[in-house]
């Protein structure tokens, strides 16, 4: 009935015209029904149907990239796949940027600059998934030692996604206008890699971005859906090292010594005072302490023990205040076993900090509903903030003042999912020994997503 009210009012037949608004609403639940049924509706349907068509060239780089994971800054081999990809394009590429990062740009007219970044580094990790295709890589690392390395954090699908959308707006350069700075980054586990390519000049030798984006698997989330966030969206981490010193000596004499260990034992249960009695209750932040050490024997006090911690926040102001208490703490522990000035414990923060990431709100929104209009409402999610760590954050923090945006891209298998959910599987996290991306929803919807984006922020 309702397409022959709506026939007869574009004819002029009808004699009793509904009331505009009527007469609005009808028109798009015609249009609606018209997309359901005809299916031809969809303005990303040829992107779809062109990342479908490319899928096995990227699952096969895709195992290449999962077969052969390189640790933190060792990405020698990585990186050298990644500029052929891109040069193969037709970018202009620059390798060995801030140690193995690469940069690849392609003009196209005036128009906005947008950055695309993919980090590349694995985890030292021996892989336990199974797969046909799982990494039996060992390396040495930093230290020496021999470690089994695998792709547990998602780094190689991001790699696909990051390929498969440059190829498909490479296709595309009829529909857009601009200049695309396509980054590869090394060593996003350690927190070096991006502060690493911005002091080698990725804002003064290349072209500056408008935006800049990013993804990162969801290790919690079905494949096929994206989660969106504004505002902070990952935290502030630090790494902390704590020297509790003391005067050693024999376990049965304690009264002729400084323990160290029960210092350090009062300093690891005062610290979680900081977060639950020092900071307001509305202010996320996280202090843990990883790793304890100290002494060689029962019988024997020692003269120090080691502690690791991380710190997690959002705003720099809590940051810094979660310094300062730590400090404080280990220093009024200290005092009140008597000792001096001189043996107060040694507070050291390593040179890993991994800033916030805040994903700019305007830059938030208008992704987000780019997402979804080419993946629909129902596989566009709108996600609550984590405590892990990214230092895709940096590029929002300098100078220049970039926009950003990371967006989280689901991963798990639809019947794994459904099992979560029912409470008979526990799903492995990111950096899980057993973490196994769904290749095929995972990367198509990624590389669908990320195109899209960049279309629209280039039109």
């Amino acid at each position: 009935m309702k397409y022959l009210i709506l026939t007869a009012v574009l004819l002029g037949c009808a004699t009793a015209l509904p009331a505009q608004g009527a007469l609005d609403a009808l028109k798009q639940e015609v249009r609606e029904d018209h997309a359901f049924l005809s299916g031809t509706d969809d303005p990303y349907a040829g992107l779809k149907a062109s990342v479908r068509k490319d899928y096995a060239y990227l699952e096969d780089l895709y195992r290449h990239y999962h077969l052969h994971p390189e640790l933190s800054f060792q990405e020698a081999a990585t990186s050298k796949r990644m500029a052929e990809e891109l040069r193969q394009l037709g970018f202009e590429v620059t390798e060995r940027v801030g140690g193995y990062g690469v940069v690849g740009i392609m003009r196209n007219g005036e128009g906005p600059t947008v950055l695309v970044r993919a980090d590349m580094d694995a985890l030292p990790i021996v892989e336990d998934t199974g797969l046909p295709y799982a990494s039996t890589v060992t390396t040495k690392d930093d230290a020496g030692n021999e470690v089994g390395v695998m792709h547990a954090c998602g780094h190689d699908i991001h790699m696909t996604v990051w390929t498969g959308a440059a190829r498909q707006l490479a296709e595309r350069k009829d529909q857009w206008k601009g200049t695309l700075v396509f980054i590869g980054q090394p060593a996003e586990e350690r927190g070096g890699g991006a502060k690493a390519m911005l002091a080698d000049g990725l804002y003064t030798r290349f072209p500056i971005p408008d935006y800049a984006i990013a993804l990162h698997v969801s290790a919690g989330m079905e494949a096929g859906k994206v989660g969106c966030r504004s505002g902070y969206s990952l935290a502030n981490v630090d790494m902390m090292d704590i020297t509790v010193y003391g005067q050693g000596g024999h376990g049965a004499y304690p009264h002729t010594t400084k323990d160290p260990v029960l210092l350090a034992s009062r300093i690891v249960v005062a610290l979680q005072t900081v977060v639950s009695r020092e900071l307001s209750p509305l202010e996320p932040a996280v202090v843990t302490v990883g790793s304890i050490h100290g002494g060689t024997k029962g019988n024997v006090i020692p003269n120090q023990v080691q502690l690791e911690l991380t710190l997690r926040s959002y705003t720099d102001e809590v940051r810094a205040a979660i310094i300062e208490k730590i400090k404080r703490i280990c220093q009024g522990v200290a005092m009140s076993a008597g000792l001096q000035a001189n043996q107060y414990p040694k507070v050291e923060l390593r040179d890993e900090f991994t800033p916030a990431t805040f994903n700019d709100p305007e830059l938030a929104q208008r992704v987000q509903q780019v997402f979804t209009d080419a993946l629909g409402k129902e596989h566009t999610l709108a996600v609550d903030p984590v405590m892990g760590g990214e230092d895709f954050g940096r590029y929002g923090r300098t100078e220049e003042k970039v926009p950003i945006f990371m967006f989280w891209l689901g991963a798990v298998a639809k019947e794994q999912m459904a099992a979560a959910e029912r409470g008979a599987l526990q799903l492995p996290s990111l950096h899980n020994s057993g973490f196994a991306p769904d290749p095929e929803p995972t990367i198509t919807t990624g590389v669908v997503a990320m195109t899209a984006a960049v279309l629209d922020l280039l039109k």
